[in-house]
């Protein structure tokens, strides 16, 4: 309780005295992160049927490419979203998400970014992984031995996953409530955490002469026993050039909001507007400040789609050929796959109720819907139009010449609203092409993104701190 309230104190002294706290640096640089899919499409599900669109996504020159443009546009990771299912749940049926390619491919993200990572040298690369429905030794072992074979640069974006149908695929009959995915999570990544924290930096020695492999001393167990969790130890992996993999977040909203405040080094999140950013971007440095830590140590980043051209005219055609690439059966798919509530089941002008509303796995799109809407009970229509899911209005787009997006970014940049931009793809590969082509050295030019890569590792590519081994156990203990 104690603890709380004294969380809640530096909430609202940050809220309403910002200069008791340290402000964004107005130096500092974009940190540009691109959002992508082991799968058929981009983020846009229609991706796939755009005219420029590669259609290679079963092989590993489809990945490697992508990632040579992005090394090559200075981008500071790319990272792949997951869901452990295909979209079952519209209709009660998989056929419509096969006949239509809505994200129905999906392969196994970390397998995808080692083949990326033998492709380049310096761009960070992440994946998705589950706190639901994975082990926690599995994962930190399979996250550190990844970051030790790319020199760190690794990171591991922490989802909690959504829907029922994930759940059938692990052997459970359904997803867990909200709440208590978080709370599970929450003591997964203290399982994770201590694991990391187990070997000391220099607790192996390798001395062949004297015969000492390692410091005894230098490595523990971690003997976690918890609600949810297990685990013994010692762990078989020592620490890599970073510490460990940086780690990314998607919480939002409530009990999501927390604990991404908690972990999350780089967050990931949905703005509809740039004053509701700036609102969102000071209410989550609050909860970070609350949680004990620096918010500058923090990367929030907006997820956006950028569609530069030589002329507006040009821009704004290339958006008419990438908007006609959506169809309806993509958004109701996807919705009912992040909400696990089947959107067919309801007329399309009548309100959820109270009661469905809560039922909802996603509660941080859920608020936004009910927000955006001003309807405290919105129909499916609603969550439809006002999401814009399965289009490229479900995230804020960057539409012009290199100068009139380098202009639209700074805004947001400089306006307070974020630390840099999460790109999603319009189109493989040419949303990255173009973008690395007109606008990078546009940003470059103004000085507001790098040139080059500053370090070898990917905290030293996001000026993020390398994490202790004592500190790795310090995150560890239970609060």
């Amino acid at each position: 309780m104690v603890a709380s309230s004294m969380r809640l104190c530096l909430m609202l002294k940050f809220l309403f005295d910002p200069g008791g706290f340290p402000m964004p640096n107005t130096h500092r640089q974009m940190t540009m992160v691109a959002f992508l899919q082991a799968q058929n499409c981009s983020n846009l599900p229609g991706s796939w049927r755009h005219p420029a669109s590669m259609s290679d996504f079963l092989t590993p020159d489809y990945y490697q490419r992508i990632a040579r443009i992005l090394e090559d546009g200075k981008f500071h990771m790319a990272f792949f979203d997951d869901r452990l299912a295909m979209p079952d749940i519209y209709a009660n049926d998989f056929r419509n998400t096969v006949a239509h390619g809505v994200r129905a491919v999906k392969l196994d993200p970390l397998t995808i970014v080692m083949m990326m990572a033998a492709a380049t040298k310096r761009i960070g690369l992440g994946a998705t992984y589950s706190t639901t429905y994975y082990e926690p030794y599995h994962v930190a072992r399979l996250f550190a031995t990844a970051d030790l074979m790319t020199h760190g640069r690794l990171a591991w974006n922490i989802v909690t996953s959504l829907n029922d149908s994930e759940a059938l695929n692990f052997g459970h009959g359904e997803h867990l409530e909200h709440d208590l995915r978080y709370d599970r999570a929450d003591e997964f990544m203290e399982v994770v955490m201590g694991h990391w924290g187990s070997w000391d930096d220099d607790a192996l020695i390798v001395d062949k002469e004297a015969g000492a492999f390692a410091k005894p001393d230098g490595v523990r167990r971690l003997d976690h026993q918890g609600k949810y969790f297990k685990s013994r130890g010692p762990f078989t992996v020592p620490r890599s050039p970073q510490g460990h993999p940086v780690l990314l977040q998607a919480g939002q909203s409530g009990r999501g909001r927390s604990f991404a405040a908690r972990w999350g080094e780089a967050v990931f999140v949905i703005y509809p507007n740039l004053e509701n950013g700036k609102k969102q971007y000071r209410e989550f440095r609050a909860a970070v400040s609350a949680e004990g830590r620096d918010p500058d140590s923090v990367k929030i980043l907006p997820a956006c789609y950028a569609i530069p051209a030589e002329s507006a005219d040009m821009a704004a055609e290339k958006q008419a050929v990438i908007e006609a690439t959506a169809r309806p059966i993509d958004g109701l798919t996807l919705l009912s796959e992040v909400l696990n509530w089947d959107l067919g089941s309801k007329p399309y002008d009548e309100r959820l109720t109270d009661d469905e509303l809560a039922g909802l796995s996603w509660h941080g799109f859920r608020d936004r819907v009910i927000m955006l809407s001003g309807k405290k009970n919105p129909s499916v229509r609603d969550f439809v139009e006002v999401s814009g899911r399965g289009t490229i209005h479900e995230h804020h787009a960057f539409v012009g010449t290199p100068k009139q997006v380098a202009d639209q970014m700074e805004e947001w940049f400089h306006g307070g609203a974020c630390d840099g931009f999460v790109m999603a793809a319009t189109h493989i590969p040419g949303a990255y092409e173009d973008f690395v082509r007109l606008v990078v050295p546009e940003l470059q030019r103004r000085g507001v993104f790098q040139k080059e890569y500053p370090g070898s590792t990917l905290r030293d590519i996001m000026g993020l701190k390398r994490p202790s081994a004592a500190e790795c156990r310090a995150a560890a203990q239970k609060r």
